[in-house]
This record gives structure tokens, C-alpha cells and sequence, in this order.
């Protein structure tokens, strides 16, 4: 049995210096702006909390009154003597901790139609004990963003996901109930939803503008673009950091069942069993237990259950702005969340601007603080307290590069990208070559490889032969090569079994041998014309299979080789069957497809 840990970032619970003042006169009588930015006169002392309860208009615990979202309420005391102001509100199911989970067995066989069995697993691994404050934790809320926002004149306001903490309600892992949750505190703020103290006497919001922008890391990130792509009014902007845009692509991947990174066999229940912190520990039972069944671990397709979770359906009801946020390295929620996003946001006119740095899972709060928090004002002060501060002018894109320097450019991916292809030549049990100048002959055949996925990514990367990869590569760079964008595999296949998982890697070989996986994707065969549409596999026969990579910007410096890896168990993502199925790849159907700052001449030239 294996350890398991459920794939979320938790915020830090700490507090930002204060940049400007340290000591408070009179209570100003509205914000200050300098530079476009609000500056903190308001003491962050000096607040009012409170704590009361939003009516959601569902009922997903079926418990015959509408759910409720507890929800905390942090505002500058001057809003008691007629201020009003905007608010920065943080959807979440973390404030109460979670529960000790067990994650889906993923040592199962993959699943063949009409296989009795195939694709079921045994019992779950042992949980390793992530659970932090227990159910329904009743600690003050507090958020690292908290005195920079209240100093600056805006409300902060904490809302407890249904099923977690003080709300009521059930937990669905980015179910419409969620959405319906979080959308309710906005309606609230702007005086369409009712509210009650815990007395039960009716709150209402008449401290605030009604404009609120949304904002968080992981999980409280996506409940931004939920709750955005509903079209709420009073939602001005938004603020995704590391966030999901549709959770098919979180747990699933062109109908192979994959795993957020780092944490094998979680899925949708086993993250809404994390969260499950209300008091009432056994009314949602039947709701997680639903999410079991329809997540469909053995087909993998695509489904009504997913196309829910999917707000890239309903982007064209986006009215928010958007500063999108995401890690070039972060493997827990890829970069294809945000790469789609953006690219959706961009194509609906709707307002837009990217952040992408170099680490993985994280805020950029702890990476270039300074900058960061200014770009962060400057939206804020903008989308909400309607300052014409140029914000909306500046470029679209910011990318932090592998040395740790950042650059502003027009948009992303970055301007005068196009597609480059490469193919490969025989030799992949070693190291064949890769060509950006000609297809392989007709010659070259097929090269066969077996599966094994005892064996990392990385060990077969570095593997001097192997017969569980095939591995081609270019010759040293003559110069840098950037990638900006979503690679792409076209790949003649053919199979021993009627089941398989293919995982494709390229790679950044260094002149000393070593080796930088630049990016990978997963894809199940059985899905090749539709990810909801699982269609057999005749072994021997040869299929064209066709998928992305995850999306990256990276530059691939002179004198490094770029590799194309082919594998099929990708043993810290996929399921892993038992080794042994076979592959053989047609060399003459087979391409690579590079998003290339400069395209094929560009490719061509440093190759």
C-alpha cells in the first residue's frame, strides 16, 4: 500500500509588512492614491470583523433548506461612519482544514471494453495523515494579503466553500453547487442575496460599493474562475493564481486517468473527502460517494459529470477582468488550465493579463514581492476604485526566465511564435536522431518499445539504451531557441494489446549530459478521435495518435540538445499496469510540432 496526500496548496497564514506608514493620525476620509496606487493610510488595526451567514440558493445536502456560506468580513472601522469601499474576496474550502484521505490504488490494469474487470482497482492506499485543523476549525481567518488590502481601503471577505468549515451544504469538487456557493456572497455584496448573524438577525452590506474582485492560490483560485464565468454582476475582476479551468484536464487527459503531480490515485471524491469539514459528518455521504461513480475512473472519457466542471464552456458570460497567474513548472495544476483559459478570455474580448514565473504550485507573493504587489494595486485600484491609472495599457504579458530575470512583452504566447516541426530518425532504443529539415525515409520502419511502469520519466531519460522508451534528439543548438506555447505529437502507433497509456517528454540535454525535462503529456489511445468516446484498440494495427504536451516558455540555450522522449506508463502520473504491454512507432508517421519563436526558420537556423 502506498502513502497518499491530497494535492492542495494551504495559504501561509502570515501578514505583510506594511510598506509606507507605521503610525496613524485622524481616520482619513476615503483612500489616497499615489503613483496609480492606493497607499496604506487606514490603520490595519484598527477594523471591523464579522461573521455571518450567506443564503445560497441550493440545497446540495438535501436537507430541505437552502445551504449556507459562512462567511468572515474584515473592513476598515471608517466604513462605520459612512466610507464605502470595494472588497477583495477569498472563496475557500481550506479554512478548516481537511481529513485524513486515502487515494485510488493506481497499480490496476488499464481498461479494455468488454474485459470483465479491466480498469478496476483494489483497495485504496494508506492515508499519510494530511489532515490539519479537523473538521469544522473555528480560528479566525486570516489571509497574507489581509492588512495590505485593509490599509489600502478595501474590505476583505472569507468564504467558507459549502460542505467545509461553519457553511452547510455538500462538497463536489467543482460541482455547480460550489459555483452557486461562492456567486451567493457577490449577490450579497451587492444587494441581491440575504445574510443572517448568528443570532439570526438579517446583515446586510451597505458598508460596500458592490464591486469585488476575486482572488486566491489552487482551489481558491478556480472558485474565481467559477464563479467569473457565471457573468455575476459586481464581480469586476479576478485574480486566478495555479487555478483550474476545467477539472477534466486536473484528474483526466485526452481519456487517460492521470494524477495531479505528486499525488497519485487522487481524484474528485478523494478531494471533496479532504474538504468535508462541516459538523454533520454523515449527511454529504451520499453525495461523495455519487462523485465516486460518475468520476469514472475506468473509461477515463470525458462526461456530463466533467463538462459541469468545465468553465471554459461558459466563458463567453465572463465580464470580469482577468490577471491570470500560473507556475511554468507547476505539475500539480498544469499549465494547460491556464494556457486555455487565457486563450478563451482573449479570443471573448475579455480584458486580460498573464503572470508566468518560473517556480511550481505557488504565489508570486514570495517571488518578486515588490513588483508583483504593485501590478496587484494598480489592477485593484482600476478594476475597483475606478482609478485611470494605465494599468489596462501596459503589456499583457509578464514571464520570469530560467536565470530569474523577468520580461514584459505584448501577450503570450510571445509574439511571433509559430509552429515549427521536427521528425525523428531511427535509433530511438539508443538515441536517433531528431531533423527539423526532412521526414524520415520510408525505410526507417518501426521501432518497438515495451512498457514498464516501475521505471520514472527520468530514468528513462537518462537511460543509455532502453528498451522501455524510444529517444531522439537534435544536435547541439547554435543558438538559443525559445518555445512559447503548446507543443504538439503526431505518432503512427501500433499495439501488442488493446490497451496502452502513451506519455510523450521533451527534454533540454546540457553539454555535461545532464537533463532538464522541459515538458510531457499523457494521452489514451482509446480516445484518439474523441476524449468522450472510448473505441477499441486491434492490436497490430497502426493508429495515428494525436495530442498536446503541456504548454511551456522555456529557452533552450546554445549548445543544449533538445530530446523527444516516447514512453508509455508515466509512472508518477498515469495508472500503471504491468509491464510488459508493447508499442512500435512508424518513424513516417511521426512529428513533432514546436511553438517556435521564429518559427521553422528559426528552428532550422540554430539546428
Amino acid at each position: 500500500m502506498r502513502a497518499a496526500r491530497v494535492a492542495v496548496l494551504l495559504t501561509a497564514v502570515i501578514t505583510l509588512p506594511l510598506t509606507a506608514v507605521t503610525a496613524y493620525a485622524d481616520p482619513p476620509s476615503g483612500p489616497v492614491f499615489s503613483g496609480g496606487e492606493a497607499q496604506p493610510v487606514f490603520d490595519p488595526e484598527d477594523v471591523v470583523r464579522e461573521s455571518l451567514w450567506v443564503t445560497a440558493p441550493v440545497d446540495s445536502d438535501a436537507d430541505g433548506a437552502d445551504d449556507e456560506v459562512h462567511v468572515e468580513v474584515v473592513r476598515p472601522s471608517a466604513t462605520e461612519h459612512g466610507l464605502t469601499v470595494p472588497v477583495v474576496y477569498q472563496a475557500s474550502p481550506y479554512y478548516a482544514g481537511g481529513n485524513d484521505i486515502t487515494n485510488h490504488d493506481v497499480d490496476v490494469e488499464l481498461y479494455v471494453p468488454g474485459r470483465p474487470g479491466s480498469g478496476k482497482g483494489g483497495p485504496r492506499g494508506e492515508a499519510d495523515g494530511v489532515g490539519l485543523a479537523g473538521p469544522n476549525g473555528a480560528a479566525q481567518i486570516t489571509w497574507r494579503y489581509e492588512e495590505y488590502f485593509t490599509s489600502r481601503g478595501f474590505a476583505v471577505v472569507y468564504g467558507e466553500s459549502l460542505g467545509s468549515g461553519q457553511s452547510s451544504g455538500c462538497p463536489t469538487t467543482g460541482g455547480e453547487n460550489e459555483t452557486i456557493g461562492a456567486k451567493s456572497v457577490v449577490d450579497w455584496l451587492g444587494g441581491r442575496a440575504a445574510a443572517r448573524d448568528a443570532a439570526g438577525a438579517p446583515v446586510t452590506a451597505d458598508w460596500t460599493t458592490g464591486k469585488t474582485a476575486m482572488m486566491g492560490v489552487s482551489y481558491n483560485g478556480t472558485l474565481p474562475n467559477a464563479v467569473a464565468s457565471t457573468g455575476v454582476e459586481g464581480l469586476e475582476t479576478i485574480v486566478p493564481i495555479a487555478a483550474i479551468s476545467s477539472w477534466y484536464d486536473y484528474y483526466r487527459e485526452d481519456g487517460a486517468v492521470v494524477a495531479p503531480g505528486g499525488y497519485q490515485g487522487e481524484d474528485a471524491d478523494v478531494l471533496a473527502e479532504y474538504v468535508y469539514t462541516r459538523d454533520d459528518r454523515e449527511i454529504c455521504r451520499p453525495v461523495i460517494d455519487a462523485l465516486t461513480a460518475e468520476q469514472d475512473r475506468v473509461t477515463g472519457d470525458y462526461s456530463d459529470f466533467w463538462a459541469e466542471r468545465n468553465y471554459l464552456d461558459d466563458v463567453d458570460k465572463v465580464r470580469a477582468s482577468v490577471l491570470a497567474v500560473h507556475g511554468l513548472n507547476d505539475w500539480n495544476v498544469t499549465m494547460s488550465q491556464v494556457a486555455r483559459w487565457y486563450e478563451a478570455l482573449r479570443a471573448h474580448g475579455v480584458e486580460h493579463k498573464i503572470w508566468l514565473h518560473q517556480s511550481g504550485h505557488a504565489d508570486p507573493y514570495s517571488l518578486r514581492r515588490d513588483v508583483w504587489l504593485s501590478t496587484l494595486n494598480k489592477w485593484f485600484s482600476h478594476y475597483l476604485y475606478g482609478l485611470d491609472n494605465g494599468i489596462e495599457q501596459e503589456p499583457k504579458s509578464t514571464v520570469q526566465r530560467e536565470d530569474g530575470s523577468w520580461t514584459d512583452e505584448a501577450d503570450w504566447p510571445a509574439p511571433g511564435t509559430a509552429d515549427a516541426t521536427v521528425y525523428p530518425r531511427p535509433g530511438g532504443a539508443g538515441k536517433g536522431g531528431l531533423d527539423p529539415r526532412h521526414r524520415t525515409p520510408g525505410r526507417a520502419g518501426t521501432e518497438r518499445f515495451t512498457d514498464d511502469a516501475g521505471k520514472t520519466i527520468e530514468q528513462l531519460v537518462d537511460a543509455t539504451r532502453s528498451g522501455n522508451r524510444l529517444s531522439y534528439s537534435t544536435g547541439a543548438a547554435t543558438r538559443p531557441v525559445r518555445l512559447s506555447g503548446t507543443p504538439g505529437l503526431t505518432l503512427g502507433l501500433s499495439f501488442d494489446e488493446p490497451a496502452a497509456n502513451i506519455t510523450g517528454v521533451l527534454v533540454d540535454r546540457a553539454p555535461d549530459g545532464t537533463s532538464t525535462v522541459i515538458t510531457r503529456g499523457w494521452t489514451d489511445p482509446q480516445n484518439r478521435i474523441d476524449p468522450a468516446k472510448t473505441r477499441p484498440i486491434t492490436p497490430g494495427k497502426t493508429y495515428r495518435v494525436s495530442f498536446d504536451l503541456q504548454p511551456k516558455d522555456y529557452v533552450l540555450e546554445a549548445g543544449h540538445k533538445l530530446e523527444f522522449v516516447l514512453a508509455s506508463s508515466d509512472h508518477d502520473f498515469t495508472l500503471r499496469p504491468e509491464p510488459g504491454a508493447g508499442l512500435g512507432l512508424d518513424l513516417t508517421r511521426t512529428s513533432v510540432t514546436l511553438p517556435v519563436v521564429g518559427g521553422q526558420k528559426a528552428l532550422r537556423a540554430a539546428f
